[in-house]
């Protein structure tokens, strides 16, 4: 209607069709062997090239946040293993020590995803280096984390020490005197994990009874350096642990950050989901945060930050709309008369 043709060229065939039909015979597709050499190089289509955003997450968990964590994935087999041991053999979960809230008492923690706890924070990574290490696919690894070949101190590294896995109090106790030491926040704890997963997925290794120490230094000097205002210094850590030279920290840094392609770059949508997968994992292995009634002085302070952060949210839109104000005084016409034809 209102055009040239008005008709159908058979009744059960579409003018569009039709006009397709011979577009395509105008223009044959030209296919790669069609391309000869003096035709030039054939070029493929960038879709071609990249991976789709689905396997770019799954292969980079610690840069996307909707790919599951590494080390979340490696603890589901135990923990199923655990649940249908306990299942068959009719073993009862004994004593519930996890608090609940009632309608007179709430119980709450201490850690949030700004400020966590630092004792259970540790604690939560130590576990997931251990299910990394006691669960890992294979053995690769690379001589600059090698603990034979670059020894963290002067005692003799025993014979069997690529063989043993390390306990979990092995792996806390290890962490705790490093950020005991150079007195490290809870943040740098959940950054170090997301390091640590970011260098095993970039570099195609595993982290193992022989060099897990060395990877877990040297995402913890990183992370420290990265989040902390007052970073600690290579030369601090040689103080920490007395037999390693400077040099060899500033070498292993140095291909640490090679590995990582230079990407350092932590998103808080990726900080927020390892926090939560850290949480999921405690409660998974019985490692509950600490909880206490919720007293009026709490309550208090509770109230305050949200109020705080309610306001900040008004001024964010407010701001918003004056721009959005300022954008339409640059119109000179705001309201234009529609022209029908």
């Amino acid at each position: 209607m209102g055009g040239s043709v008005s008709c159908c060229i058979s009744p059960g065939e579409s003018p569009k069709i039709h006009r397709r039909e011979v577009e395509l015979e105008e223009c044959p597709i030209t296919t790669t062997e069609d391309v000869s050499e003096d035709t030039g190089t054939y070029l493929q289509h960038i879709s071609d090239r990249e991976l789709p955003d689905e396997l770019a997450q799954e292969a980079n968990p610690s840069d996307h946040p909707r790919a599951s964590t590494l080390f979340l994935n490696k603890s589901q087999t135990d923990v199923r293993e655990k649940r249908k041991s306990n299942y068959m053999n009719h073993t009862s979960p004994g004593l519930l020590t996890k608090k609940y809230s009632s309608c007179s008492t709430i119980f709450i923690d201490d850690s949030t995803v700004s400020q966590p706890n630092l004792k259970s924070t540790i604690k939560c990574v130590a576990l997931a280096i251990y299910y990394h290490i006691k669960n890992r696919d294979s053995n690769r690894s690379l001589d600059i984390f090698d603990e034979k070949k670059h020894p963290l101190s002067r005692e003799k590294v025993p014979d069997d020490y690529s063989v043993i896995d390390p306990e979990h109090k092995l792996i806390y106790r290890f962490i705790r005197t490093l950020f005991s030491s150079a007195q490290l926040t809870a943040e740098c704890a959940i950054v170090t994990l997301v390091y640590l997963e970011r260098l095993l997925t970039y570099a195609e290794m595993d982290i193992c009874p022989c060099n897990w120490k060395r990877i877990v230094l040297g995402a913890i000097l990183l992370a420290s350096k990265v989040w902390d205002d007052q970073a600690v210094w290579n030369v601090d850590y040689c103080q920490i642990l007395k037999d390693i030279t400077v040099e060899d920290m500033n070498e292993m840094e140095r291909h640490f950050l090679e590995l990582l392609q230079f990407n350092i770059n932590v998103p808080a949508s990726v900080y927020a989901k390892y926090y939560f997968d850290l949480r999921s994992l405690a409660d998974d292995n019985n490692l509950s945060f600490p909880l206490e009634p919720l007293s009026n002085k709490r309550a208090q302070k509770l109230e305050a930050i949200s109020r705080l952060c309610e306001d900040k949210y008004k001024d964010l839109s407010k701001s918003a709309m004056r721009r959005s104000i300022s954008a339409d005084n640059l119109v000179g016409i705001k309201n234009a008369q529609a022209v029908l034809s």
